[in-house]
């Protein structure tokens, strides 16, 4: 069994400098941890033309239903900065019982956490579980999640393998520990909108025809409400991200416009409806463009059911907290596995993840860990 307890397999883990798409490193480890705990693990690395190949941890014990699943992943994001950070980003050091490093909340501690939890548990029992205990591990979530977890699902797929019920170790707490439990999420649709003009010099505009004005003519039907949310959802939001006219002279008019936006929706459309209605007010500024559109993820809501009431037992039992049932924030790779099971999320505070000096309070590391142990139980116990 190990002897790593969380915030030194957390260390470990942040100390392997795995920035999107993870090389392997930290999975590697990972690995041989959960091999020592009795796991059967699967590196499945995943590449498609135009992207880099990406490796993927599928690790299982045990081999009879209901199999729940700890999902995450080892890629972090860039440092940036790294003059500005007061510790150095991969040093992994605690400091007044907080635990720094890029991936301490996101989410490598999480992932330590998922282990030694699972250690615990099979440690603590006379018989074999009433189920199976996995963990599905991606390197590229930060990235463009093409060769990661949705790869994974499809490989389980096609081996007749399911997955029953899966719990996301993204930090959904906002300030606090407890505070809040993700039971679904928007989803996310990117629209890049060009409108054609022909260059020209600015002193004989009738010569050319300057693509701009008719942009911005499409860009304001796009402003104004999309619906106004529900009990489960806020409402949907389109936010223009980006204008481009790729013109850096003074007298030039530019032969094309165009602009990037994205749209975080609700179960109030579907991706087709949503498309259909942006595409209505387009159409309505009278002038010629093109869209192109690219979907991240669907909405998704996970109904209430025995996942929600045993993460939220273990952590009101821990915590002594009722943690908020949420759909706020972000994607997160929850969005791929709602295909194959219920899913929610529950992990640490979130406050500092993707920042400067990111951190996480040490105790909120071993009370992470109490809460992973108990839904276990809960769940497989």
């Amino acid at each position: 069994m190990l002897t790593l307890d969380p915030v030194s397999l957390s260390q470990h883990l942040i100390r392997r400098e795995s920035i999107t798409p993870d090389k392997g490193d930290a999975l590697d480890f990972l690995a041989g941890a959960l091999t020592t705990l009795g796991f059967k693990c699967h590196k499945l690395t995943f590449e498609e033309e135009g992207t880099e190949p990406v490796p993927n941890l599928y690790a299982r014990f045990g081999t009879e239903g209901p199999n729940f699943c700890f999902a995450g992943h080892t890629d972090v994001v860039p440092v940036g900065a790294a003059d500005h950070w007061s510790i150095a980003p991969f040093a992994a050091e605690v400091r007044d019982g907080q635990l720094f490093g890029r991936g301490a909340a996101d989410m490598k501690s999480a992932i330590a956490a998922f282990v030694v939890a699972a250690e615990r548990f099979l440690a603590g029992r006379d018989a074999p579980p009433n189920g199976s205990i996995s963990l599905l591990i991606t390197g590229d979530e930060e990235g463009m999640a093409i060769n990661g977890t949705r790869k994974v699902l499809d490989w389980l797929n096609e081996r007749g393998e399911k997955i029953d019920m899966c719990l996301v170790g993204e930090p959904t707490n906002p300030t606090e520990m407890g505070q809040m439990i993700k039971i679904g999420r928007r989803g996310s649709l990117h629209g890049v909108v060009t409108v054609k003009g022909a260059q020209g010099h600015v002193a004989y505009p009738h010569l050319a025809k300057n693509p701009i004005p008719d942009l911005v003519k499409v860009l304001a039907t796009l402003e104004g409400t999309l619906d106004e949310g529900n009990n489960s959802f806020q409402p949907s939001n389109l936010e223009i991200v980006n204008i481009d006219v790729g013109n850096e002279s003074h007298n030039v008019i530019p032969a094309e416009a165009k602009s990037r936006f994205n749209v975080r929706f609700n179960n109030e459309f579907t991706p087709e409806s949503l498309k259909a209605e942006l595409t209505r007010r387009m159409d309505s500024a009278g002038v010629g463009y093109e869209i192109d559109w690219w979907l991240s993820g669907d909405s998704f809501l996970t109904e209430h059911g025995d996942l929600s009431d045993a993460v939220s037992g273990a952590v009101e039992a821990r915590l002594g907290v009722k943690p908020e049932l949420s759909t706020t924030g972000g994607t997160s790779d929850a969005r791929f596995i709602k295909d194959m099971c219920p899913v929610v999320e529950f992990g640490l505070v979130g406050a500092t993840m993707h920042k400067v000096d990111e951190h996480v309070s040490v105790a909120d590391i071993h009370a992470l860990t109490d809460i992973y142990e108990d839904v276990l139980k809960r769940l497989i116990g």
